[in-house]
């Protein structure tokens, strides 16, 4: 069974309601994201990224590009690896785009590696404390969190974000 069985494509319905619902728990625990989105040219949303591996691995989801409640548009989240790994997780990733260059850049590529291109900067509990309207200066922030908060450890460098149709 491959990691994209695994994080069952959802209907349109299912991912916009699914991906609003992951904001507003990424706000109720991180204020300062709520701050980006007010300034963000617009927000990309993975509600549900599962990541499974034996030695070879690999994660998936589906997620919707908002401007402000307006879903633009839908991607899907792939990354493969390898190396000393065994068992599953999931989690969720918003990416806050804000700046025209970012927003660009993904719509007119095809497929965005991130960690490549516009610079993203994966906001953990240490930036969350220092970061406020007044120093921001990248092109893109991400938020990877589970359940329970932040998540540390993870990663979406070389993740490829690509368009997907719903």
């Amino acid at each position: 069974m491959s990691v994209a069985n695994l994080a069952n494509s959802a209907t349109a319905e299912d991912l916009n309601k699914d991906s609003m619902q992951a904001l507003e728990t990424l706000y109720e625990t991180q204020s300062v994201a709520e701050t980006l989105s007010q300034n963000a040219k617009a927000v990309l949303v993975f509600p549900n990224i599962v990541k499974a591996g034996l030695v070879f691995g690999g994660s998936y989801g589906e997620g919707v590009l908002l401007e402000g409640s307006k879903v633009l548009d839908y991607y899907n989240s792939v990354t493969a690896s390898w190396g000393l790994q065994i068992g599953a997780q999931s989690y969720g990733y918003v990416v806050f785009l804000m700046t025209d260059k970012a927003l660009n850049y993904l719509k007119e590529s095809n497929g965005w590696e991130l960690g490549v291109g516009p610079t993203l900067v994966v906001v953990d509990e240490g930036v969350a404390k220092n970061l406020s309207t007044s120093s921001l200066k990248d092109d893109a922030y991400a938020f990877i969190f589970s359940q329970q908060g932040l998540m540390a450890g993870v990663s979406v460098e070389g993740t490829k974000v690509s368009k997907i149709e719903r």
